[in-house]
């Protein structure tokens, strides 16, 4: 598993919505016919999507962690809100999901990583070639990993809220990298969320390579959801793949 029960409390806390987000989403969303298809990939806790079904989007979330997925469900004010939510991997998205359905194809908050080996990476590509619609777009934000290239390990920033603390942790062992998130309450009590998940370090280049490789033509590359020129030295990176 990805991510267990101990984050489900706090994850709408430690990965909070912002206004940048949702001006960037507006922005996109103004180009296709309402309702606009989402699919949102690592939902988590589904705030966001809940926010995009009240504006009149239909939104698909998919997520591994059961716990966040029962988040999500208790959000839903009635069930006439067009979101719904599916317990699946990446891998398994084209099986079950329609061809060329979803204007917007999301995954944020660095969840991309756990398609943790290169083969898989590419098919990650072209499974969302195969998901996006006609002039769609694929939109990823992750760390930027060309700053951490020649580490053996990567320590992020902590991620806090008032009650709650995130640690995240890459170390490079032989040839792989594996994820650790450490997650502190009030109570100072530590708690494991991820613990040696096999994790791949995307790199900007590498987003526009696959891309290109999986029948995509064109990759934009920004510094954050204000659309920040991207550079080398960026912490982040918002990649619209379309």
């Amino acid at each position: 598993m990805e991510i267990n029960q101990n984050i489900a409390e706090y994850y709408d806390e430690l990965y909070p919505v912002t206004e940048e987000q949702k001006v960037f989403y507006q922005k996109k969303m103004i180009l296709f016919k309402k309702p606009v298809k989402f699919l949102q990939i690592g939902c988590g806790s589904g705030t966001f999507e809940h926010n995009l079904a009240r504006e009149g989007s239909d939104v698909t979330g998919i997520e591994t962690s059961q716990e966040l997925l029962e988040s999500a469900n208790r959000k839903r004010r009635t069930q006439l809100m067009a979101v719904r939510y599916f317990q699946m991997s990446s891998l398994e998205m084209t099986r079950f999901l329609g061809k060329k359905f979803y204007n917007i194809i999301s995954i944020l908050n660095g969840r991309i990583v756990f398609t943790h080996d290169k083969t898989l990476m590419k098919k990650f590509f072209f499974d969302c070639r195969q998901l996006v619609s006609e002039n769609g777009f694929l939109i990823l934000e992750l760390p930027n990993f060309e700053n951490y290239s020649e580490l053996e390990k990567i320590e992020f920033p902590v991620r806090e809220s008032i009650r709650a603390s995130l640690k995240s942790v890459i170390e490079k062992r032989g040839e792989k990298f594996y994820l650790e998130q450490i997650l502190t309450n009030s109570n100072d009590k530590k708690l494991v969320v991820t613990q040696d998940a096999p994790v791949y370090l995307l790199k900007p280049s590498e987003i526009e390579n696959f891309a290109l490789e999986a029948g995509f033509s064109k990759v934009e590359l920004y510094s954050d959801f204000a659309e920040n020129p991207f550079t080398e030295k960026s912490q982040r990176v918002v990649a619209v793949v379309s």
